[in-house]
């Protein structure tokens, strides 16, 4: 995104913030009572809004019309807003349409980017319901397993990845892949994410998803490569030697490649640290070529 669009996705989420914590007060209380502020506070209105949110974004992905109406910067900002409620009032909650006008009022660089900022905010909002349902550990863990699935089945990743593919057939497979394994939010953020417009390589994304829950927690992730699997006092070893490296907390993503035959790959961000035998070996001999 360009920075205007980076700006207005900004105001967006602090939109939704306000809309999905408890009113504070006696002042506040008292507001909410007069205006009918909608908020989404529960871990199910909370889930809700992240469908109702996923589900926009998708209406606005197939309809080039609508979206590039509702990010026209030579029409007014109320003449947007009173667009997205014409399209959307009595389809959607009163907290999506208020985070759809919001978002309308704003200036994006490229229609498309508003697409983007509605999953974004959707992910936001699932991720929300997580932490309220006690879940965000779970969903993490489970959104690093599936990344693990994908990129050990050639085919599965092909298929996810494929842009041509129909949404509908990805969506149909996923839901038979998650089905009773894994949390209502994890199958949500799947299914969303890797059946939509702009999925590019499909572990890649589950990563992503997988390092925003982790950042929920307030922590960085450490995608770690062993010959063999760590011990539990090894993998806690290992996350205390990181925390204080990198002087945060880091939790430990540890993935078995006999390929490394020793030592560990470990990456945090774009830094990688290798130190397996593989390198070391491939190291030696571009010396002795050299």
């Amino acid at each position: 995104m360009d920075a205007s669009s980076r700006e207005a996705l900004a105001e967006v989420r602090v939109r939704l913030t306000e809309l999905t914590r408890p009113a504070e007060g006696l002042v506040e209380k008292t507001r909410e009572r007069l205006t009918g502020q909608p908020r989404a506070v529960s871990s199910e209105e909370l889930l809700g809004l992240a469908d109702e949110l996923f589900a926009v974004a998708r209406l606005l992905d197939g309809q080039t019309t609508l979206r590039r109406a509702l990010t026209d910067p030579s029409g007014s900002p109320a003449d947007r807003v009173g667009l997205a409620r014409r399209v959307l009032e009595g389809r959607v909650s009163a907290a999506t349409l208020d985070l759809v006008g919001t978002a309308a009022r704003q200036r994006w660089s490229r229609p498309l980017d508003l697409v983007d900022a509605m999953e974004s905010l959707a992910t936001d909002a699932a991720l929300d319901a997580a932490d309220a349902r006690g879940e965000l550990d779970g969903v993490e863990d489970e959104l690093f397993r599936f990344g693990r699935i994908v990129a050990g089945d050639a085919e599965l990743s092909r298929i996810l990845s494929d842009r041509t593919a129909p949404a509908a057939g990805k969506a149909e497979l996923l839901d038979r892949l998650l089905a009773g394994r894994v949390s209502p939010v994890t199958a949500m953020l799947l299914r969303n994410h890797l059946a939509s417009r702009g999925i590019g390589n499909a572990e890649n994304v589950v990563e992503r998803l997988s390092e925003l829950a982790s950042r929920r927690r307030g922590r960085s992730v450490a995608h770690v490569i062993t010959a063999v699997a760590l011990t539990p006092a090894q993998e806690r070893r290992l996350t205390d030697v990181l925390s204080r490296l990198y002087g945060r907390s880091i939790g430990v993503q540890v993935t078995v490649d006999p390929g490394v035959l020793g030592g560990l790959v470990v990456r945090v961000g774009d830094e990688v640290i290798d130190g397996s035998i593989a390198h070391r070996l491939e190291d030696a001999g571009r010396r002795l070529v050299g």
